[in-house]
């Protein structure tokens, strides 16, 4: 047994975490505890490991992006322990056939992993459903998913088929006919912000919140970039996520940023993203999740039309957060909900989101006063850069994913990495 004497957790208490390695899981919790090993956390914050349900690990089908093995150490730095793939990969993970192919590359990961289903015309229910899936993810109308758009019929029959399987549903809401297309003539970076409107994103939510209503299930919707957004699924009573990037960065930034600022949905203005930050301190806002993008930069220096939508950010969330709280910005119990807690209820994780007796070991420790300034150079994604360039962190000093060490004094542990689903 290893003990983590004298951790302070979320929520200020002084503790000891008694860690049984054998079986990977939290043996107890108090004062006092006893074990073989000992590690003397001497005060600093004790986090439940981040559960970031949407990633784009981009294997199989582009591995000169990220890799399984990439996108997985730099989750392990950044102090995510369980991550999400969406199914946008070649093949896309529509069948069962492609899930099993995309199975068999997570297994080279650090983290544990869930991989998402994806519905378009060719989907295969009957296989796929079988499957141990995490959800149906990054579904719904149109194109604004690129190759996983699909048509409002084909997304009711979906979500139908889900419940049945007891499979959650994970909404890309953009309706790609309230685009602005005059936005078209212009060369400028904004236009990606004034081509994909906020008004696209509100009717999308509004349009799965009726679905919902309709099959009488739970939707989440994913990567919500608008006040008017968050507040249209909290009316309908559907979880969402909001990202770093949009937590964080708006319109005012793509001056630096170019088409390094290119993502979906896109940047909004500064009152929108204050007004979405308002709805992360209130509780409005269930959970924060990445959408971890990565391109290349030669990929990305391209005409704001031409570059490829997305940026990186498994690596940056949870030290952006614990930044933003250093500062009085967010308390760290309300980072450990966003972070931990509240995506493991969600999606149905018993045993992650908490550092408590039985559940998993999925643990990180930090200095909260131990910033310093984001680097790509010093990032471990394939890609290379971020969109926080400069900005400030707070990087954990180890990362544990089920009582095993993945990330530790600068170092990487070996694969430990399983399916969360099982």
């Amino acid at each position: 047994m290893l003990v983590i004497a004298d951790a302070t957790l979320a929520d200020g208490r002084r503790v000891d975490v008694r860690v049984d390695r054998a079986r990977g899981t939290i043996d107890a919790v108090g004062e006092g505890l006893t074990g073989d090993e000992q590690l003397d956390a001497a005060g600093r914050l004790l986090l439940p490991g981040m559960v970031d349900a949407h990633v784009h690990f981009r294997e199989p089908g582009f591995p000169h992006k990220e890799t399984w093995t990439t996108g997985s150490r730099s989750a392990a730095a950044g102090g995510v322990t369980t991550v999400v793939d969406q199914p946008n990969t070649d093949p896309p993970t529509v069948t069962g056939a492609a899930f099993d192919e995309k199975a068999a590359l997570a297994h080279a990961s650090l983290v544990d992993w869930g991989v998402n289903g994806g519905v378009t015309p060719d989907w295969d229910p009957d296989g796929l459903l079988d499957r141990p899936l995490f959800a149906l993810g990054e579904v719904f109308l149109a194109d604004s998913t690129g190759d996983m758009g699909i048509d409002a019929g084909l997304f009711e029959d979906a979500v139908a088929r889900a419940a049945e399987a007891g499979v959650p549903v994970t909404v890309h809401a953009e309706a790609a006919e309230r685009f602005d297309e005059s936005a078209r003539g212009r060369d400028d970076v904004d236009a990606w912000s004034d081509y994909r409107t906020p008004e696209a994103e509100v009717v999308a939510v509004e349009r799965a919140g009726a679905v919902a209503a309709r099959q009488g299930v739970p939707l989440h919707v994913a990567h919500v970039s608008t006040p008017e957004g968050v507040d249209a699924a909290a009316a309908a009573g559907m979880t969402c996520e909001v990202t770093p990037h949009h937590l964080l960065l708006s319109r005012d930034d793509l001056d630096d940023l170019g088409t390094l600022g290119k993502m979906n949905p896109p940047l909004r203005d500064e009152a929108r993203r204050a007004a979405l930050f308002d709805r992360v301190v209130d509780g409005t806002v269930d959970l924060v999740a990445t959408d971890h993008a990565p391109h290349t930069l030669a990929e990305k220096d391209a005409s704001v039309w031409d570059a490829p939508s997305g940026v990186p950010g498994v690596e940056t969330a949870l030290p952006l957060l614990l930044e933003v709280a250093r500062r009085g910005g967010l308390t760290y119990e309300r980072v450990r909900d966003l972070t931990a807690a509240t995506p493991a209820a969600v999606f149905d994780l018993p045993r992650k989101g908490r550092v408590e007796a039985g559940r998993d070991a999925d643990l990180v420790l930090v200095e909260p006063d131990a910033s310093r300034a984001i680097r790509g150079e010093d990032l471990h994604s394939k890609c290379g850069w971020t969109p926080f360039e400069g900005r400030r962190g707070v990087f954990p000093e180890w990362t544990m994913v089920r009582g095993r060490f993945v990330w530790r004094e600068g170092a990487f542990g070996t694969a430990a990495g399983e399916n969360v689903r099982g």
